[in-house]
């Protein structure tokens, strides 16, 4: 019986809270565990990559093994569940939405290994410009997954669209970045190898980026059963 001095929201978030218990808990928890250590990634990349950290960056590339293992004890949960249960509409979407969401999470600590092994072959020649565009990049993206991941946990799909929009943002650095290190081709045959990295390292916080954003469209699946993956494109074409 639900609480009749609560109001029409936090039933629902009542309701939503309940369903989190036995397995569909365990898989949530896994979830958040596959979240923090995609975040923790990519920031120790971007640190490896700011402070030309060797250690850091081989850090990175060793702790990928985790996010493996974690990806796969998801999709197994999903379909030991599947298999087991009769699940009701919310439990039927946190099924769908886990495996897609784990397997963004590992593509994003993907990219963080990419950043780090960059990291350790720009160690070998000195800066080509100070880095000033790409921390700004690492920082939305490191705020978007921490944003996607609030949502998931405070049950808060009204949070998804600042962190869908945030997207933008990063896109909009990455061809600022592109444009900038072309032009120091261009000037200095030199640099191209510096300058290419560094577009490498940029287009996988794009990257990243993009798949923070399709984490948020997931939860705001999950909690709502709207899909926005497309609205964009099709508003376009209407």
């Amino acid at each position: 019986m639900t609480n009749p001095t609560l109001e029409p929201q936090e039933e629902k978030l009542e309701r939503i809270r309940g369903y989190f218990r036995g397995e569909l808990l365990t898989l949530r928890e896994t979830l958040l565990r596959m979240a923090s250590l995609a975040h923790k990634n990519l920031s120790t990349a971007l640190e490896s990559l700011a402070e030309r950290n060797a250690k850091k960056a081989k850090h990175v590339i060793e702790a990928d093994l985790e996010m493996d293992r974690l990806e796969v004890e998801i999709d197994e949960m999903v379909a030991n569940f599947m298999a087991t249960q009769a699940p009701m509409a919310l439990a039927c979407r946190l099924m769908l939405s886990a495996s897609k969401i784990s397997n963004d999470l590992e593509r994003i600590a993907d990219q963080a290994v990419s950043i780090a092994r960059r990291s350790l072959i720009l160690l070998d020649e000195p800066p080509l410009k100070p880095l000033l565009d790409i921390p700004r990049m690492g920082k939305d993206v490191l705020a978007m997954i921490k944003g996607a991941t609030d949502a998931f946990v405070e049950i808060a799909p009204e949070k998804c669209a600042e962190i869908i929009r945030m997207d933008e943002r990063v896109d909009e650095i990455n061809r600022q970045l592109e444009r900038e290190l072309t032009s120091f081709m261009v000037e200095d045959p030199k640099t191209i190898t510096r300058a290419l990295n560094l577009m490498l390292v940029a287009r996988f916080f794009e990257r990243a980026a993009d798949h923070a954003k399709n984490i948020a469209e997931l939860v705001f699946y999950l909690y709502t059963g709207k899909d926005i993956r497309h609205e964009a494109e099709l508003s376009k074409t209407a």
